[in-house]
């Protein structure tokens, strides 16, 4: 007998605990957001906003080709994002309520209110650059949509990472860095598609950078997680994410490499950047989703006390 009363080699008669809430559901509720939608609005955010650093940077420095390519480019992105945050909603007057509140603690609300601050003024700086109108006001319209940008780039991270969805809080700290990186490498690669050889420079040079960057807050993120990283390897979150991983270092090696001498090589390094990034938001998303719906990825983090 051993000190509990208990014969060595007893088996315990209570099962081990099994991760389920009542009836079989999940213990949180998972976001109702349709992947195409909130997904596809996370991609199309970030290359907007990311895109329009880009831009002012290619003004600044005598790129007027690239300026008003990434110009046009932002304006489309964000167009389509809204479009895609609206369909999501239901109807465009959810948005609008939206902005009957400033609430700076709501990432939803200080997001609507970026959103409908950097809209406008990319509208401005593409329509200026197209036209050659307004030359002043354009360059106004460019450096409020560039100091707007990184914000609309990283905002949506922050939206995730406040929900209690374990794969999306969990990696609270690195999910921003991430988004910002993959939105990074998204313009890198449009600025390649849409820039002559001549004017690519700058584009090959940050698409490696934030290649890596992509890279490093990703695995930092999944370290962050633990058991929860789980959701980030499996099923249809790993292989989007993995592939992800192969597309962005790719395009970025590549277009650093041969991307200067070659235009077919910049632009598929571009398609490969731009793949990438969207591969990324939708396998972050897939993952929250997954992590939701399974109670263990709840349960077990918070008696470990993770």
């Amino acid at each position: 007998m051993t000190r509990t009363g208990r014969r060595r080699g007893e088996q315990l008669m209570v099962p081990r605990v099994e991760f389920e809430s009542y009836y079989g559901r999940p213990i949180i509720h998972a976001p109702s957001w349709a992947a195409r939608d909130i997904a596809g609005y996370f991609f199309l955010g970030g290359l907007a906003g990311a895109g329009s650093v880009f831009a002012a940077g290619a003004q600044l420095t005598g790129r007027t080709r690239t300026a008003t390519a990434m110009k046009v480019s932002s304006l489309t992105a964000v167009s389509l994002s809204a479009a895609a945050l609206i369909h999501d909603l239901g109807r465009p007057g959810r948005f609008a309520n939206m902005l009957r509140v400033f609430k700076p603690t709501s990432p939803m609300s200080m997001g609507s209110w970026l959103l409908s601050a950097y809209g406008p003024a990319a509208g401005a700086a593409a329509l200026s650059a197209v036209t050659g109108r307004l030359p002043r006001a354009g360059a106004a319209a460019t450096a409020a949509a560039a100091l707007l940008g990184p914000a609309l780039a990283s905002y949506t991270a922050v939206l995730a990472a406040d929900t209690a969805v374990p794969a999306w809080h969990g990696a609270h700290r690195e999910l921003p860095y991430l988004f910002t990186a993959s939105a990074t490498a998204a313009a890198s690669g449009m600025a390649l598609l849409v820039a002559p050889p001549r004017e690519n420079d700058p584009a090959r040079l940050t698409g490696f950078l934030a290649a890596a960057a992509d890279s490093a807050a990703a695995e930092a993120a999944e370290r962050r997680l633990g058991m929860v990283a789980e959701t980030w390897r499996e099923g249809r979150a790993g292989t989007l994410l993995r592939t992800a991983r192969v597309l962005t270092l790719t395009g970025a090696a590549g277009a650093a490499l041969a991307g200067g001498r070659s235009r077919p090589v910049a632009v598929l390094g571009g398609l490969a950047l731009l793949a990438g990034s969207a591969c990324t938001r939708f396998g972050v998303f897939a993952a929250g989703i997954a992590s939701a719906n399974d109670p263990k990825y709840t349960v077990v983090p918070q008696r470990k006390g993770e």
